[in-house]
């Protein structure tokens, strides 16, 4: 099952609704590169409200699609996060640094817009 990426101007939107597992996860991250790239997408907002536990590949494969997204020249939010989700990517040693968060989509592309068009 493929996570859908929504555009709007020059952002993505995505929300995860489904339970990640690690063939969904790589085929995320395929899916949002090629669309980053496809789009010359400046940000990418990533909800995870209804993620309520990851395992630790997933937990690297999130931490991966945000750096591999910087490097594209594509700010990233995360928005939602969930205790355990949070937990989880401490425990995991999953570094995200520089990474806005928020808590909600609303509020997350409200952010980026502020980081992106000052």
């Amino acid at each position: 099952m493929r996570i859908p990426i929504l555009k709007l101007k020059q952002y993505l939107l995505i929300s995860i609704q489904i339970e990640l597992d690690d063939q969904t996860a790589l085929q995320f991250q395929e899916d949002l590169l090629e669309k980053i790239h496809e789009e010359g997408s400046k940000g990418v907002v990533i909800d995870l409200t209804s993620v309520d536990m990851i395992d630790s590949f997933i937990a690297k494969v999130l931490g991966d699609v945000v750096d591999m997204s910087n490097l594209m020249g594509a700010r990233v939010v995360l928005t939602g996060i969930r205790p355990a989700v949070a937990i989880t990517l401490i425990d995991m040693g999953i570094k995200l640094e520089g990474v806005s968060t928020a808590l909600d989509l609303e509020q997350g592309l409200a952010s980026l817009q502020q980081e992106l068009e000052g």
